[in-house]
């Protein structure tokens, strides 16, 4: 069952996560698909606060880890903000936070900023998404799109203004654009791959950003020509308000789910989502047990909230990392 829209939608910028007791530490676990894999009865005396902050596409996922991990550690507060990908790198690479979410690797002078205040750390991959492109449920017209015109509509000093200046039989309509800012991963990942260089993008009056994929959510919901992109998680939760358009990258149109995300054919768009954990927090007991909670949790969470898992030989090897 997938968790509801509180996990993605109308959520503030941070939650404060503190859950129930799970029990007491003789309870036997019951042996249940989808129960939350942990050693409460050695982590029962936890506690401690862990902040989390970075990009909104891996928020979900992180935010039900919390949410599970708090119900059996209520002395463990962990909070779960949203500031983009290069809003979390900010704080991380400071040491302001013991672990930021990203949907993009950490850039080179990123890892400067952490070398030079004597911060370690540690990446691990959590799960697989599928940079979602997304119209109005009214657009009757747009069947698919190709990367080379997502390449013209959101290149630098873009010339396409309406629908007819991609395809002539396509409406003469101004577009509106609604595009994650430029401290998202999510908006680095896609003008790399589509655009040919992070950060390069069209900014003009057309286009809305935000680093909040719920206000992009909102946007393209309320705009019969809107046109947007975001994480796969956030469309699998609203996709009764909007519209899925397949990408022919040369192969034929294809839309991104758990199995072409997962085997490649949707493409470009398809990445890993990581955590990134600062080592010397790593120590603290509530943090190294939230670690590992984490990778032994982010299978199943990752489906619950719209991503797709990893191999389990990657969720083992992120484990033996924590060593």
């Amino acid at each position: 069952m997938k968790r509801g829209k509180a996990l993605v939608v109308g959520l503030a910028f941070s939650i404060l996560l503190a859950g129930c007791s799970g029990g007491t530490s003789g309870d036997t676990p019951q042996s249940e698909p989808n129960t939350p894999k942990s050693n409460a009865s050695e982590e029962a005396k936890l506690s401690g606060t862990i902040e989390i902050d970075g990009s909104s596409t891996v928020y979900p996922l992180t935010e039900a880890v919390a949410e599970e991990f708090g119900s059996e550690h209520k002395d463990v507060r962990v909070t779960v903000g949203i500031s983009g990908t290069g809003g979390g790198f900010k704080r991380f690479t400071t040491g302001e936070i013991a672990v930021t979410n990203a949907s993009r690797p950490i850039k080179p002078e990123e890892a400067e900023d952490a070398k030079a205040n004597g911060i370690e750390y540690t990446e691990l991959e959590v799960a697989y998404d599928g940079l979602s492109v997304i119209v109005n449920p009214q657009n009757d017209w747009v069947d698919y799109l190709t990367v080379k015109e997502l390449n013209e509509i959101f290149k630098p000093n873009s010339t396409v203004k309406k629908w007819s200046d991609i395809r002539p039989d396509w409406p003469a309509e101004d577009i509106k654009v609604f595009s994650p800012g430029a401290d998202s991963g999510t908006f680095d990942y896609f003008t790399e791959v589509i655009n040919g260089k992070a950060q390069e993008s069209r900014n003009d009056p057309q286009v809305t950003f935000s680093e909040n994929d719920n206000t992009l959510v909102q946007g393209i919901e309320g705009e019969k020509n809107g046109l947007g992109y975001f994480g796969y998680a956030y469309y699998e939760e609203n996709q009764d308000k909007l519209k899925l358009v397949p990408i022919d990258s040369g192969d034929g149109p294809v839309s991104p789910s758990p199995e072409t995300i997962n085997d490649g054919t949707y493409k470009p768009l398809s990445r890993p989502l990581s955590i990134y954990v600062n080592n010397k927090e790593l120590e603290k007991p509530e943090v190294n047990a939230f670690i590992n909670f984490y990778l032994n949790n982010a299978g199943d969470l990752s489906e619950e909230v719209g991503y797709i898992r990893l191999p389990q030989e990657m969720y083992d090897e992120g484990l033996a990392k924590l060593k």
